[in-house]
């Protein structure tokens, strides 16, 4: 038997088996991506819906910099969250540092700028087709974006999921602020890191399989909401065709 047929076997026993490590580090991987996507897309989206529709001087510029944001590596915006939590940082009397609190705020930071783009871009494509109709019954700039966006919310679902899919597979910026603490702030992506390096690699191929089963289920959810938008859109239809 090879290494990586040891290992595979090994780590399947861990899952199957429900290993006491791999379930704390996957929940707390799992609570801390969702909490972090929850609060970047209720900003982000909020502010995505009110881009798509606003007209003012200097839009170009700031979507330009919304565009660079996507694309900023998370090792940049671990440093910048860790020199704004260290002690001798502006928001170092949070006591953040190596715990829960910051490993959220760097993954929503993350996480904002594709929710906010997305959100964006479909409010946007939205009010070529149906904004005139709203600006003509009054709606203001910020209503106009929310109604639009409540009506794409089909599509914004499949925002959110992906913006935890970027959460939960970022290692760089929680590595830095969470410590990758043992017990504390070790989530499966950074522990993947360490026991590879470790040697422990049951453990570290069990928790790959995990990630990849979970980005598995959001693409497999990415895939049902659309199904279901394309039969929400449709049903209009064969309900005035059957009347």
């Amino acid at each position: 038997m090879n290494t990586f047929s040891d290992s595979a076997a090994t780590a399947l026993q861990l899952i199957a088996g429900a290993d006491p490590v791999l379930l704390s580090i996957v929940s707390r991987s799992l609570a801390v991506s969702a909490t972090a996507c929850l609060l970047a897309c209720g900003a982000g989206m909020l502010l995505g819906a009110w881009l798509g529709v606003a007209r003012f001087a200097g839009r170009g510029a700031v979507l330009t910099v919304l565009n660079t944001l996507l694309a900023v590596p998370s090792v940049v915006v671990g440093l910048v969250v860790y020199l704004l939590l260290s002690r001798s940082g502006p928001l170092g009397f949070l006591g953040w540092l190596f715990a829960f609190p910051a490993m959220v705020l760097a993954q929503a930071i993350l996480v904002l700028p594709v929710a906010a783009a997305l959100t964006r871009q479909v409010v946007e494509d939205t009010d070529r087709a149906h904004g005139e109709q709203l600006r003509s019954l009054g709606a203001g700039t910020l209503l106009r974006g929310l109604l639009l966006a409540w009506d794409e919310r089909y599509a914004l679902l499949t925002v959110l999921i992906a913006c935890f899919g970027r959460a939960i597979s970022e290692v760089g910026a929680v590595m830095i602020v969470g410590g990758n603490i043992d017990g504390f702030t070790r989530v499966m992506t950074t522990a993947i890191a360490l026991e590879t390096s470790k040697g422990d690699l049951p453990l570290a191929l069990a928790l790959g399989i995990v990630l990849l089963g979970v980005v598995l289920v959001l693409n497999a959810l990415i895939a049902a909401v659309r199904r279901w938008r394309a039969g929400a859109s449709e049903q209009p239809l064969l309900v005035g065709a059957a009347g």
